[in-house]
């Protein structure tokens, strides 16, 4: 199952969801190799003033990165939003999405991400200018955005009509509204509704953490492909487990503990590279416990990790850790159901 972006052909149709502070290029590029088709960076904002922050460089990152190299940009001005995408694609950007559909406070007081979805007018005005932007570069502009604001303005399929007469090439749903943020369930009927409304592919997103309901996600809506976020966190094997459910109809072992704890530690040497050694150690926190939160001793370990304060004695822990492992089983245990439910709420504040 593969799909075309504009002139684009992608791998396969499972993709990484962008996450601000997650899907950094180490993780993007290890969900790349671990089965997934196509992966989105981290939001970049559309203030010029910040793009030569550190926080910025590092998002823009995608040095050694398999292309597609795709950007997400997020802001509230048009002639901004159109300047970000010429800035990013100057840069190496090969697909422009614009952020339409993050639900966090930082970004919707402001009136970016899915708080645009209550102003149409200006929504329009932020898609045409950034497909006038990417055009002329032969850079395709994709767009995610949620079902509506709340249960009473559910407006997505208004929208994507509107986004694909703008130019947009490809249109992500995820299936709940700003107003329910990540709480409650993902509806899909909106996504199926989106999908029979335009011509242009449409992902699906939302609470899709297993083969089985990917499958059943792809069957409901109808769509070209999923994007997968949450679910990937200390788990991005999920995509080959779930191509390899989609094309047989049968599960894929869980991975051997000796491979993961080889991903596990391939990863933060890339993750310390990027980040440096101060912030490296820290931010790699987040990815350690999300490896390590179902497995034996997990919780214990967490605690004593998240006070270690160097990249090296970290790196260390975790090889002793997953070599403890290994003594005790010999493949990581299969995702229990209702594992995402018990992810805390920074995870749930990373999606974009």
């Amino acid at each position: 199952m593969t799909l075309q972006i504009g002139h684009i052909a992608l791998e396969n149709s499972l993709f990484v969801a962008p996450m601000a502070g997650v899907t950094d290029r180490p993780f993007r590029m290890l969900c790349r190799e671990l089965g997934a088709g196509y992966a989105v960076s981290e939001m970049v904002t559309s203030r010029k003033e910040l793009w030569g922050t550190l926080k910025t460089s590092r998002r823009a990152n995608h040095d050694g990165e398999p292309g597609p190299i795709s950007v997400q940009i997020a802001g509230t001005d048009a002639d901004m939003m159109f300047e970000a995408a010429q800035y990013n694609i100057d840069r190496g950007a090969q697909i422009i999405d614009i952020n339409m559909g993050c639900p966090a406070k930082k970004v919707c007081n402001k009136w970016a991400g899915s708080a645009l979805m209550r102003d149409e007018p200006l929504a329009l005005e932020i898609a045409e200018a950034v497909v006038r932007a990417a055009l002329p570069h032969g850079v395709p502009v994709t767009l995610k955005m949620r079902t509506g604001w709340s249960d009473d303005s559910r407006n997505a399929v208004t929208l994507a009509r509107r986004f694909e007469q703008a130019g947009v090439q490809m249109l992500t749903v995820h299936g709940r509204t700003r107003e329910q943020g990540y709480k409650g369930l993902a509806e899909y009927d909106t996504i199926a509704a989106v999908k029979a409304a335009v011509r242009i592919p449409v992902v699906a997103n939302g609470d899709i953490t297993s083969p089985e309901k990917a499958r059943d996600v792809l069957a409901l809506t109808g769509a070209d492909a999923i994007m997968i976020g949450r679910a990937a966190q200390g788990r991005p094997w999920i995509f080959r487990e779930i191509a390899h459910f989609l094309d047989t109809g049968t599960h894929r072992a869980p991975p051997l503990v000796a491979e993961v704890r080889r991903l596990m530690l391939d990863h933060l040497k890339e993750h310390y590279a990027l980040y440096g050694d101060y912030s490296g150690v820290r931010t790699a926190r987040k990815h350690i416990g999300w490896y390590v939160r179902a497995l034996p001793g997990g919780e214990a370990f967490r605690t004593a990790m998240n006070a270690i304060e160097d990249c090296d004695a970290q790196w260390r822990a975790v090889a002793g850790f997953f070599d403890t492992l290994a003594g005790q089983m010999d493949r990581i245990p299969a995702a229990a159901e209702g594992e995402l439910d018990q992810l805390d709420e920074q995870a749930a504040d990373a999606l974009a």
